[in-house]
């Protein structure tokens, strides 16, 4: 003889609602898959996907203000980097010797250099050449540091050794010392001996930082199932270790970009980096130093360009390190 029926309504509360919570999960276990909520009741929404790590830290760098103001600078220097004739419409190498030293005038808003040269078009054109060193030399130290970490990292043993004492070898040798012996010998009228000089003796950080974050990622459990299930170590490291390794060398990677774009004004400052007639902020810094009383128009200029786009680059660091570092939230 079936059960007569009980509305939930006369069904006491004394327990806590827990009869009334039975009644309700066996409706939705009786309900057909792809049926739709009970008359009267709330609308049943998809359940939301968790969020990635990546999708998680853009989420939070789209709020932050730091990260938009320097990847709005970042992205303004890196178009006029490729097209400085957008803002610029002179030739940086035209010199009028009447007009050397010589202040703003219309249509020169920066003023003239020692030659007579427009030191506006030259801070334009000059930010093509710390750009590519800062990009080229930051993504061959990551590059070549990340394998080189992540694979002494990953296998340990005698090549983990290895790397160490050899990173140690690096970090013992002073960065402008070694730039100026280095320049001095490996000579060009291009970047790429300062880029192949950064990388050099840049590597050994990204490789310090990289294998740090191997070493904790191949003791994580889902690593050690997938060693247990069978998996070689290329499918370990590129589909369970590397894209969760790969934050912190990105983070540092960022940061180090604008101080290789300081170590290469520095370098052209002293005569050891880019050589004329390659545009160079470091260059026309170390042409102007010695007319900063007469002529300071000519040291500021370039001097403020070369400060702004370093910290901005230092922003956007910070700024992915707090939305990737789980510790920083």
């Amino acid at each position: 003889m079936p059960e007569p029926y009980v509305p939930k309504e006369a069904i006491g509360h004394g327990d806590g609602g827990s009869a009334a919570l039975a009644i309700g999960e066996a409706e939705s276990l009786e309900r057909r898959p792809g049926a739709g909520p009970p008359a009267g009741g709330p609308p049943a929404g998809p359940l939301g996907k968790p969020r990635s790590l990546w999708s998680d830290a853009w989420h939070d760098l789209r709020r932050n203000p730091v990260f938009v103001l320097s990847a709005l600078v970042i992205v303004f220097l890196v178009v006029i980097a490729i097209w400085p004739q957008l803002i610029a419409t002179g030739n940086p190498y035209r010199a009028d010797l009447a007009k050397a030293q010589q202040g703003s005038q219309p249509g020169h808003p920066f003023g003239f250099d020692t030659q007579g040269r427009d030191v506006y078009t030259r801070v334009v054109y000059g930010a093509r050449a710390s750009i590519t060193v800062g990009v080229c030399a930051t993504a061959g130290a990551a590059l070549l540091g990340s394998l080189l970490g992540g694979l002494a990292g990953f296998f340990g043993s005698w090549s983990d050794t290895l790397l160490s004492r050899l990173a140690d070898i690096f970090f013992g040798i002073p960065v402008l010392l070694g730039g100026l012996v280095f320049l001095s010998v490996v000579t060009g009228t291009t970047v790429w001996p300062v880029v192949g000089f950064i990388v050099l003796l840049g590597w050994p950080q990204i490789s310090r930082i990289a294998r740090g974050s191997v070493v904790t990622a191949k003791q994580n459990d889902y690593v050690q199932a997938a060693r247990a299930l069978g998996a070689g170590n290329g499918r370990m490291l590129l589909r369970h270790i590397a894209p969760n390794a790969v934050a912190p060398v990105i983070v540092v990677a960022t940061i180090a970009l604008g101080t290789y774009i300081a170590l290469e004004a520095t370098l052209s400052y002293l005569g050891a980096g880019l050589k004329p007639p390659t545009v160079s902020w470091g260059i026309d810094i170390s042409t102007a130093s010695t007319y900063i009383r007469s002529a300071p128009h000519m040291l500021l200029w370039p001097a403020g360009a070369l400060s702004i786009t370093v910290l901005a680059f230092i922003m956007l660091g910070d700024a992915v390190r707090d939305a990737l570092d789980p510790k920083l939230r």
